[in-house]
Parts: structure tokens; C-alpha cells; sequence
């Protein structure tokens, strides 16, 4: 008989997780105003929130922490990083950060000015906050099938190459760059085909335009080329990553996700120029250019964590446990983003709250009941992560409403995801006794979703 597949690793150290009653999370819930970000972690069972900084580190990534070099300058911890970087990803500049949203917020200092426009596919909330913040404008070209749930497309975070052209011709001037989010999370956690990384660098060449890659989760998304896109079905995980990546002239990461680190980022560049400009942002806001706001030792587990996270079996293991729980939840008929992506399962909901208003944080909602049932901590992907139109000051209405259900990496085991899968299902039953969503109370200008405070209608 065929042998049953087996996660490839085995568990060294546990964590105690521990149980509340719905009562206690009920009391919970308002205290923190419904906001899911208000809870503290001893309040939540199974923590969903975010993949990001929050997977198991391995046996030898805890290893290469011993060996951290923390001096201030030139530290043998950079150029191990440098060299992993360059051998992965093939830049030859890099600069170290704390997090992802920092390299953001470092790169973007040096090429976004005020009125500028900023292609891309569905930018996410840091994104979409760095380029607002600096008063440009990001504009969504992401394919039209992503925004229909139910249909299949295999690569719904690709970009709609004559919705870029029409922006390219218009506001040809404008544009320092196009941004592509590997994989779309805003989309559902949807992979980029690498036949349109070629296709948009084609058209960033004709308009002489630079290509920047949000890589937070790259090799999730050349697991999916090489297992969904015709040609790349010999190609290993390495292969593809470079050859995804010769199509960038720079890429931001946030290294806690594919990364597999608890914190860090970095910016690559092919361009010295564009890596001189960068270090003195990177100096003024992070730190000097070998540390940028890094550890030497958090600097050595991410070089391994890179090493580990570009092999097949890793990727085979960590987007299966994905493919799970979302499958349990098709079982179960509750709408979900298909096909299931690589990080979360995203949650349809305004298919399953068809009978409550958008402006109402349907979404919101969902997370909520979600928490209460069974002590699952998901995200909001939908209004309030959208924010408010600079302009007019109203909500925006995203076309995706969406619960996010972020899987850790080498966290949880699939009888977690059988229980989440059950808390989900029994909100869903009850579903149509759910009658109404929230109202802001308190709302930041920018970001707002971090630290709303919302109460029931």
C-alpha cells in the first residue's frame, strides 16, 4: 500500500496552550472593544492572527543563534545574511531591518514623493499605509477573477496587464515603480505566475520603470509555479525563486514569514545607487548598514530560515497544513477563497453573512463570533483594514470581505486545525441568529484596524 504522507520533522519542545469557557471570552471580547489585536495571548486557544514572526524556528536555526555576532560594525552575521541573500535571490546590495514595514518605510523614503502613483496587485495594509502616508496614490491592479471567490484560477495574485498599461500610459510620469506582493495576500494568499513576472517586467521595460517585489512570502509562491504552472514541474524550489527574482530590480521582506524568524527584514537592490540613497534612511531610522535594527544572532537564524523555507519538503509540509484545514471548511460549506492559498485560508464573509451590511465590519464580525465560539484568534481582511478614501473621508468598500485564518509555520498540528475547523462550523449553524455588526467608536487616521474600538449594534 502507499505510504501515508508525515510531516518532514518531529517535535523537540512544547508549549501549554490553555482553554476558557465561552463566558469568560464573551467578557473578554468587549473589554478589548471588539478588536482581536486588544487581547492578550493567555486569552486566545488557537492564535491565527498572523503568520508573521510567529513560526517554530528550527534545531539549527536555534543553533546559528549562539553564534551571533553582535559587533556594531561588519559583524561575520552580515555577510552571512549577504551571502544567502545573494545566493537565493541573486542582489548583490542589501540592507538589514527591523521588520518588513520597515524596509517599507526605508526604500519608500527614497522613491516616493507626494502626487506619485503606485501600481501593483491589491498593495497590503503597511504597503498601501507607506505610499498614502507620503500623500501618492497605490492603484489595484490585480486580476478581476480574485475578486470572485468560487471560480478556480490558479494564479489570482497576477496583475492585469492592460489595467497596468492603461496606468503606465496615463500617468507615465508619475510612477517610480511597480510593487508585486508575492504571494497577493490581500487576494486570499494567491500566487503570481511566472509567466506574468515576465510579462509586467516586459512592460516596465517599455516604459523604463522599475519592478520592486513585496517577498514576504516568495517561496510559498514558487511552490505554487512549480506546482500549478506548465514547465516548472522539474524545476526545483531554488531554480524557480531566481529566476522569479531576475525579473525585480529590488524587493522588500519581511523575514518573519518565509524567513521563519521571530523578527527581522531587509531590502535588496541590484542598483548601488538606489543602495546609497537607502543607507542613509536605513542609518537615520534602523541602524548602522551591517545591524539595521538586527541582532547578529536574529541576523544568522534568518540566513538558515531562508535556507529551510527554499526546499520542497518544507513547502509541501507548510502549505498542506493550509490545504487542511481549508478543505475541512469546504467539507463543512462554508465560502472560502479558492483555490485555498498558502499562508491562511480566507474566509467569505459577506457569503456568510449575506443578510448584514458591508458597513456594518462584516468581516469584523465574523472574527469576533469566531472567538467567542472557540477561542480562535483570526484577522480582518476587508473594510477596516481598507481604511477611509483620503479624499472623502468615507469607508471603502473593498470587493473581497474576508477572515483570515493565518496559519503559523511549524506551529500547530492538523488536530488544531480540526478543532478551528469544527469552532467555525458551529458559528456557521447558527449563522442567520446573527443579526447585526459593530460601529466605530475610535479609529486611528491611518491603519486604523491595529486599534480600532468598536461596540454592537
Amino acid at each position: 500500500m502507499e505510504l501515508p504522507y508525515a510531516e518532514p520533522f518531529k517535535i523537540k519542545m512544547v508549549e501549554n496552550i490553555t482553554r476558557s469557557t465561552k463566558e469568560e471570552r464573551l467578557r473578554w471580547i468587549k473589554e478589548a472593544k471588539y478588536n482581536l489585536f486588544n487581547l492578550s495571548s493567555d486569552k486566545v486557544f488557537i492564535d491565527l492572527l498572523t503568520d508573521s514572526g510567529t513560526g517554530a524556528m528550527s534545531d539549527k536555526q536555534w543553533s546559528e543563534l549562539m553564534l551571533g555576532d553582535e559587533s556594531y560594525a561588519g559583524a561575520s552575521s552580515y555577510y552571512k545574511l549577504q551571502h544567502a541573500i545573494k545566493d537565493i535571490f541573486g542582489f548583490p546590495y542589501f540592507l538589514p531591518t527591523h521588520q518588513g514595514r520597515a524596509a517599507e518605510n526605508v526604500l519608500f523614503s527614497v522613491l516616493v514623493k507626494e502626487g506619485d502613483i503606485i501600481p501593483g496587485n491589491s498593495h497590503f495594509d503597511t504597503t498601501k499605509g507607506h505610499i498614502e502616508f507620503r500623500k501618492a496614490i497605490p492603484i489595484d491592479c490585480t486580476i478581476d477573477e480574485a475578486f470572485d471567490t468560487t471560480l478556480y484560477h490558479p494564479f489570482k495574485g497576477n496583475i492585469d496587464l492592460n489595467k497596468l498599461e492603461q496606468v503606465l500610459s496615463q500617468h507615465h510620469q508619475k510612477i517610480p515603480f511597480i510593487i508585486i506582493t508575492l504571494t497577493n495576500n490581500t487576494a486570499g494568499g494567491q500566487p503570481v505566475s511566472m509567466e506574468n513576472l515576465k510579462e509586467v517586467r516586459y512592460l516596465a521595460n517599455r516604459y523604463q520603470k522599475m519592478i520592486i517585489f513585496d517577498s514576504a512570502r516568495f517561496a510559498e509562491n514558487a511552490f505554487f509555479i512549480k506546482t500549478r504552472e506548465k514547465g516548472y514541474e522539474n524545476r526545483s524550489i531554488r531554480e524557480i525563486v531566481r529566476q522569479m527574482f531576475s525579473y525585480a530590480d529590488a524587493m522588500t521582506m519581511s523575514s518573519k514569514k518565509d524567513g521563519i524568524v521571530n523578527i527581522g527584514g531587509f531590502i535588496a537592490m541590484n542598483d548601488e545607487k538606489l543602495f546609497k540613497q537607502a543607507t542613509i534612511y536605513n542609518i537615520m531610522f534602523e541602524g548602522y548598514i551591517t545591524y539595521g535594527g538586527m541582532a547578529g544572532r536574529d541576523m544568522n537564524a534568518l540566513a538558515q530560515g531562508l535556507q529551510e523555507s527554499t526546499t520542497y519538503e518544507y513547502l509541501e509540509s507548510r502549505i498542506g497544513q493550509v490545504h487542511f484545514l481549508g478543505n475541512k471548511l469546504k467539507e463543512y460549506g462554508i465560502p472560502i477563497q479558492e483555490p485555498i492559498g498558502g499562508h491562511a485560508v480566507f474566509v467569505d464573509a459577506l457569503k456568510f453573512f449575506p443578510h448584514i451590511p458591508q458597513s456594518e465590519y462584516v468581516a469584523q464580525l465574523l472574527a469576533v463570533e469566531l472567538y467567542i465560539e472557540g477561542g480562535v484568534r483570526g484577522v480582518e481582511i476587508g473594510t477596516l483594514l481598507a481604511d477611509r478614501d483620503p479624499k472623502t473621508g468615507q469607508d471603502r468598500y473593498p470587493k473581497l470581505e474576508m477572515v483570515r485564518l493565518a496559519i503559523p509555520r511549524r506551529v500547530y498540528t492538523n488536530n488544531h486545525m480540526e478543532y478551528v475547523a469544527a469552532a467555525l462550523k458551529n458559528v456557521y449553524d447558527r449563522r442567520t441568529d446573527i443579526r447585526r455588526g459593530f460601529k466605530i467608536t475610535y479609529e486611528a487616521p491611518i491603519l486604523r484596524h491595529f486599534t480600532v474600538e468598536l461596540e454592537r449594534l
